[in-house]
This record gives C-alpha cells, sequence and structure tokens, in this order.
C-alpha cells in the first residue's frame, strides 16, 4: 500500500497526568502515516483524488491545540479518528511523541496503527 507521510507536525496543547503538565501548553511532536492507493491521483494529476495533505495537517493542528489529554495515548487515538475521516484512507499510523517528559530522555511517546471500522 502506498503511503502520505506528514512528519514532524509540532503542536502546543495541554497534556500530561501531574497538575504542573496542566496549566501551561507543551510541544508534541506528531508524524502520520496516511495509508492510501495513490495511483488515481498519480494517474490523473489530481489531488482530489488522494489525501489532501496539508488539509489534515491543519485539521490535526487545530484539534489538537483546542483539546487536553492526560495520557499521550488519548491523543494520539484521537488524532486517528480525525484522520480516519479522510473517505479513501485505508489505514492510519499515528506517532505522537512528548519531548523532556523524562529526565535525560530525549522523547517519550506512543504509535498506533488504526483502520476504518
Amino acid at each position: 500500500m502506498d503511503r502520505i507521510l506528514i512528519h514532524g507536525l509540532r503542536v502546543r496543547t495541554i497534556l500530561g497526568v501531574p497538575e504542573q503538565e496542566r496549566v501551561y501548553p507543551q510541544e508534541v511532536w506528531i508524524d502520520l502515516t496516511l495509508e492510501i492507493d495513490t495511483r488515481p491521483a498519480a494517474e490523473a494529476d489530481d489531488v482530489s483524488l488522494s489525501v489532501d495533505y496539508a488539509e489534515v495537517a491543519q485539521a490535526v493542528r487545530a484539534r489538537v491545540e483546542a483539546a487536553r489529554w492526560r495520557t499521550v495515548e488519548a491523543l494520539a487515538e484521537d488524532v486517528a479518528h480525525l484522520c480516519l475521516r479522510q473517505p479513501r484512507l485505508q489505514k492510519v499510523i499515528v506517532r505522537v511523541q512528548k519531548p523532556h517528559a523524562v529526565s535525560g530522555v530525549a522523547s517519550v511517546g506512543v504509535e498506533i496503527e488504526r483502520t476504518p471500522a
């Protein structure tokens, strides 16, 4: 299957369990892999036959900035459901990383795979 990649989306949101993490937005890093058959779009050279990755990135950014979560897992699940609203999407892989959440570690995070119901 073909993949559309959106890597390094940096968004600020409220995320965490400890109260001190729920006061100010902090940066999270989001990577998306959107599995879709890109042949129709490639053959017609028409983005409307694919997934508009700028639109997906903008929708994810808006959602993440507007909401609050306690866990990285919940944030990733919400982003996956949002992405799966794209009609041609066959699978989404969402990776969310929370930088500097653990002392001495660059980031912690989760990666999930979801398909349309």
